[in-house]
């Protein structure tokens, strides 16, 4: 499918639903947390039993979570090759989406219950997923790894907190070319690559 069309799957409109519909609010109220791992060890039947459960939970009526296998000719390109390392040595990654009504989000509480589900799954999975640095796919960005607060630090140290979750080694290496090529940092988004 395309990624608009993917754009309609994750918001879990019916197959064949016309794209239009994304630009009507009144069928697209829905308020979203998401997070993502790599998952580098087979996880035992007793903790998707309890994953299952934790499904079942009332904040997680909308909740999501999508397993991306990895393996075949994506482990047998190098992790330097590519400004996405996260290859060999990966059974799948996962994706943890809570998904809550927008009128929900005009009461902290009310938003607070579904933000608590999300970081408890992201928290229970833990011990089968990769590590030294946890993971992260650059594409679902995670603001809970970090942003630009532009505070004591510089740039370049903020920007390593979620720089090398999502890039590893490959990360100074994006840091160098940056500097190269866009010297006046021009592309800066919260969680952009910095410059050296």
């Amino acid at each position: 499918m395309s990624w608009i069309e993917s754009a309609l799957w994750f918001a879990d409109f019916p197959k064949g639903e016309s794209i239009g519909v994304l630009a009507n609010r009144e069928r697209t109220a829905l308020s979203f947390k998401g997070k993502d791992d790599f998952v580098q060890v087979p996880i035992p039947e007793a903790v998707i039993r309890e994953l299952w459960r934790l499904l079942e939970a009332p904040e997680a009526r909308f909740a999501q979570l999508v397993f991306t296998p990895f393996g075949g000719k994506m482990s047998e390109i190098a992790e330097r090759e590519t400004p996405f390392p996260h290859r060999e040595g990966n059974l799948y990654e996962i994706q943890y989406l809570a998904y809550w009504r927008e009128e929900e989000d005009k009461n902290r509480m009310e938003t607070e219950k579904y933000l608590k589900w999300v970081k408890g799954v992201y928290d229970f999975i833990t011990p089968y997923v990769s590590k030294s640095p946890r993971g992260a796919y650059v594409n679902f960005m995670d603001l809970d790894l970090g942003k630009y607060l532009g505070n004591e630090k510089t740039k370049y140290e903020e920007g390593k907190s979620w720089g090398m979750k999502y890039f590893k080694n490959n990360f100074e290496t994006l840091v160098r070319v940056k500097t190269s090529v866009d010297p006046t940092d021009f592309f800066c988004n919260e969680q952009s690559i910095p410059l050296l």
